[in-house]
Parts: C-alpha cells; sequence; structure tokens
C-alpha cells in the first residue's frame, strides 16, 4: 500500500523519468543540508515534494540494494522511499533498511548535526542509531553542461599576431 495518497499529489511537485528525478532528489539533499549521495536510486519513475509540510516520495522500477563502500554497509531501498524533510534531517523515512550483521534494520531517522560536526547519524524506530562520516555519502558531481561550455570559452586560443621588430 503507497503512503503517496490523492490528496498528497494534488499539493505537490511531481516529477517523471529518471533523469529530473535524480537532478531534483540530489538538489533537495543538497538544499536541506544532506549529502548527495544519500539516496542512490536507479530507474526513478516518479518523485514528489510537498513543500508545505516537508513530504518527498521517490518511486522506483525495482527494489535496489547499495553498498557504501566507504564504510562497507549495505543499504535496501524498496520500490517506493517516503519521507519527511526538515533542515539537515530525514525523518519518517520508509522504504529504507541497512544490514547490520545479520539483521535487515528498518531505518527512520537521518540526520546531520547543526553546527556541522562532519557526522551523520542513521536512527532506527527502536531507537538505536549509528554515526558515520558525512564524506562516505557524497558523491562528486560530473560537471553541469553549462560549467563545462563555460570552461571551454576560458580557454580560447588566440589569434597569431605579427611581430615587427623595431
Amino acid at each position: 500500500m503507497s503512503l503517496v495518497t490523492e490528496e498528497i499529489k494534488a499539493k505537490a511537485e511531481i516529477y517523471h523519468g529518471d533523469e529530473i528525478c535524480q537532478e531534483k532528489t540530489k538538489f533537495l539533499l543538497k538544499e536541506v543540508g544532506l549529502p548527495n549521495g544519500l539516496l542512490p536510486l536507479e530507474d526513478i519513475l516518479e518523485c514528489g515534494y510537498v513543500k508545505e509540510t516537508g513530504f518527498v516520495w521517490l518511486k522506483q522500477k525495482k527494489k535496489k540494494d547499495h553498498k557504501f563502500n566507504k564504510i562497507g554497509k549495505l543499504v535496501s531501498y524498496a520500490t517506493e522511499v517516503t519521507a519527511v524533510v526538515e533542515p539537515n534531517k530525514i525523518k519518517k523515512l520508509t522504504g529504507v533498511k541497512a544490514k547490520e550483521l545479520l539483521l535487515w534494520l528498518t531505518l527512520s531517522d537521518i540526520y546531520v548535526n547543526d553546527p556541522p560536526t562532519g557526522k551523520i547519524t542513521f536512527k532506527t524506530p527502536a531507537g538505536l542509531s549509528r554515526v558515520f562520516p558525512v564524506a562516505a555519502f557524497e558523491v562528486e558531481e560530473p560537471p553541469s553542461k553549462e560549467a563545462v561550455k563555460e570552461a571551454n570559452g576560458l580557454f580560447k586560443v588566440a589569434e597569431p599576431q605579427e611581430v615587427k621588430e623595431v
């Protein structure tokens, strides 16, 4: 059963397609002060955001398991991920589980401290929490097309000039 009702959709900004949803997801994470690689989803079909409440959802074609190599943790993302976002925080998270030893633990909250300490905390509904470096969840973004065009414009070769000896 989906947590995204027609009533919620009526109040939301909704986007369809992987490319725009990837862009909007990274933008939203950056806007609320969280690392851009926190939600490494693939084949996103739909994403939506209700600005008044902070409710956000992402629907992908199939479940995705992702290993964060810098910390050696496996995380599973369901076909539908929902949450409420606030500055430096994701709460009421659904659809995300992390593997700890032999157990899959549901995550409910993710937050970074303010002022920034370089650490990010993950909590379960049972109150268990783990702290990791924020850098483990940051992904280097490729330069935008505009930035590449601008950089190319900076390195134009000057026309050859005639030199006159005096």
